[in-house]
Order: C-alpha cells, then structure tokens, then sequence
C-alpha cells in the first residue's frame, strides 16, 4: 500500500515545484483536494483517510478529526496561523503541527502597504472614475509624516514596520505578547497601549492571530477611538474585526478607509462592506506571490518528511506549533 500525503492548500496544489517533487521522491502519494476553499472537520476526516500526512491550509482541524484519522503523524501549515488546529488534540494524539515561519513575510507586509498606499490615494475609486471616462478626483493623504500603528509586531508587523519607516512615517506598535525591552532590530517604533495607539494614527495595520483574546479586537469602541480621517489594513484574520461596526465606522464617515485581506477565507464575503468606495477587499491574496508560493510550499513538504522520517523540521521549535507532543512519554 501507498504511503498517503493530503494536500488540501491551494496554493501548494496549483503550483509545480520541487515542494511537490521532494513528496513524491520519498515515495508519498499525493491526495489533493479539488475544492477551492478550505475543508470543514466532516470533509477534511474523509479526504484525510489512510493519510500518515497532511499538508492544509485554513482547514477546520479540530478534535474529531484527529479522533478518526488514527494513522496521521504530522500536519505541516501552509503558513503560520493555527487557529484552525486543535493542538491540545494533536499532542494528544501524537500528531506533530508544523509552520513554516517566515516564509510569507515579505509577501503579506507588501500587500498590506499595497492596500495602505491604495486606501491613502483612492486608487479603486479613481480606477473606475477614470475607466467610466468621469475624470474626478478626490484628495488622499501622504504617507511621509504621518503616523502608521501596527497591532501586533511580530515577523509580518516588523515588515510592515521597517516599510513605513522608508515611507517617513511614525511607527507605533501594540503588542501584549511582546515582552518589554525586546530588541526592534533597529526599529524606531513606539509602544502604546492599544488605545492610545488607535487614537495616535493615521493608518492602523492589524498583524495578530485570532484567539479567544483578539477575535473582535476592532469593534465600535475601538474605531471609535481612530481618527475620522484614519484608515484600516486587515491581512491578518478575519475575526478581529466586527464587520457591523466597521461598515457603520465607514457609512457615517468615522473613519475614511478601510481594507481587508481576510473577509473571503470562508467564502461568505459581506457584502454591505464590499459594496462601499471606501472599503478595499482582497481574496486571502498576502503570500499570493511566486516567490512565497515555491519557500512557502518547499518549507512546508520539508517539515513533514522530517516528522515522517522521525527528525525535527530544520527549523527546530520555531517550526513546531505544539513542542510539548515531543515531552510526551
């Protein structure tokens, strides 16, 4: 019988590589999902049958699924947020979770100034002005000497921090899981508390995961702390922001702009916010890039042969979401 590797991620089944090649030259099989978004629990234990393997995207990992996929060993992230993965059940059942740290970040922190740079100029609005033939302008702001805050300052917010540095801006940071007096890396940034930081900025740019913690980190009261004339970046997760509050936050023009990169990651888009001229909306697009596509997948299909093969990913812990299945027995 054929060794098994489910494939569900996207982006790792569409693109031809070496990410693949190293699979199939351990002598794996690779099951790949034809469904274009991410699998729920039912689905994902039926794809996941027979597979010692797994290489996901956003899939819904929980419980159950580990409960019936006895011979699974490893499930190597495309990326680096596991929020869909339940990791107490994964160490229970001896599963390894890997990540691959890095990989994506010169990708999202790009978007996420490509949307800043769009929100700050009204490009969408001046596109369809000027495609319609209506030669009508309206006025942005400039980047350089204004202040840009970014909510969680880990690998992408650093990113996205030394990119607006280059543009002139102010850089502030908010962070609870950063311990005080951590190396910037020869980052100018200011730490605030989350207030103060959405009151003091221009342009707020989110870099969290979404916990219990986080999920609706931006709702009324926070926007109604940001300045009318501020804008918003979203590349991070979905659930930190209270999609009500930010379209009454933008139809009653308490805040300029916003945009976001993760309302499609389930397919249920909402429209209200897509239909407004001040709201920008990309499909789950940030390590959309050729280069993230190939480290990204290659780092990936590395993690799990090194579990597979009884060795630890070559990024050591960084790479393991739950190091303590290791500690077991």
């Amino acid at each position: 019988m054929s060794k098994k590797i489910l494939v569900s991620a996207r982006s790792f089944r569409k693109s031809e590589g070496p990410h693949k090649q190293i699979l199939r030259d351990a002598g794996y099989e690779l099951v790949e999902s034809p469904n274009e978004q991410p699998l729920a629990a039912p689905e994902l234990a039926k794809w996941l049958a027979g597979a010692e393997g797994a290489i996901l995207g956003l899939d819904e990992m929980t419980a159950e699924v580990f409960d019936g996929t006895p011979d699974l060993r490893v499930v190597s992230r495309y990326g680096v947020g596991v929020d869909k993965v339940d990791l107490a059940a994964a160490t229970r059942h001896g599963v390894v979770v890997t990540i691959t740290p890095g990989a994506n970040s010169v990708a999202v922190a790009e978007l996420a100034l490509a949307l800043l740079l769009a929100l700050a100029r009204n490009v969408p609005f001046h596109d369809r002005a000027a495609k319609a033939g209506k030669w009508t302008r309206t006025t942005g702001f400039e980047l350089d000497g204004s202040t840009l805050g970014i909510a969680g300052l880990g690998r992408i917010g650093r990113e996205v921090a030394r990119r607006g540095e280059c543009l002139g801006m102010r850089v502030l940071y908010y962070d609870p899981y950063l311990p005080a007096g951590t190396d910037l890396g020869g980052l100018g940034a200011e730490r605030r508390d989350l207030a103060e930081l959405l009151a003091e900025s221009d342009a707020v740019s989110l870099h969290m995961p979404e916990t219990a913690e986080t999920r609706g980190l931006i709702g009324a009261e926070a926007l109604a702390r940001m300045k009318p004339s501020a804008v918003l970046i979203n590349t991070a997760r979905a659930g930190l922001v209270d999609d009500a509050a930010l379209y009454e936050a933008l139809t009653h023009k308490r805040l300029a702009g916003a945009a976001s990169d993760v309302l499609a990651e389930s397919g249920d888009v909402p429209r209200s916010l897509v239909a407004l001229d001040n709201f920008i909306a990309t499909p789950h697009a940030g390590a959309a890039t050729q280069q993230t596509t190939l480290k990204m997948g290659l780092q990936a299909a590395q993690n799990a042969l090194a579990v597979l093969s009884g060795r630890m990913p070559e990024g050591g812990r960084a790479a393991i979401a739950n190091p303590q299945v290791y500690e077991r027995s």
